[in-house]
């Protein structure tokens, strides 16, 4: 372990430029599957440009409680049932899952299908029932 730190100590450009490129490599993975946003921001959203919430659970999970007004479709199932959210592809889909790391991969599918307001629920469904927020069986 000293070695390292020495290493760190000589080398400190080297492993600064390091740590840059893997924070960029986040931060661009992170846009290509589009913004998150609170819960609160997603309901003001989807209110005001008649988009939709996109539960990427499985059904079991959704039928326990879902957020009002959305669509089912499991993340496992997104790429056969896109054709489902045509409709959609001009506005905006928030997408929704169990605790908000599941939507990044479903995001990217998405985007990559052209569909250009697609957002991520910062928490997911685990956030929302924090809230307090209104959820129907």
């Amino acid at each position: 372990m000293a070695l390292f730190f020495e290493f760190l100590a000589q080398q400190w450009m080297l492993a600064g430029a390091l740590a840059a490129v893997i924070v960029m490599l986040i931060l661009h993975e992170a846009r290509k599957s589009g913004p998150s946003l609170t819960p609160q921001q997603g309901i003001n959203l989807v209110n005001s440009e008649q988009g939709i919430f996109l539960d990427l659970r499985d059904a079991g999970e959704f039928k326990k409680g879902h957020i009002v007004g959305a669509i089912n479709i499991p993340s496992a199932k997104l790429v056969a049932r896109m054709a489902e959210l045509e409709k959609y592809k001009d506005k905006p889909i928030v997408l929704v899952c169990k605790m908000g790391q599941q939507s990044s991969a479903a995001g990217k599918q998405l985007k990559a299908a052209n569909y250009s307001k697609v957002y991520k629920m910062s928490g997911g469904m685990m956030e929302w029932t924090n809230l307090q927020l209104p959820t129907v069986a």
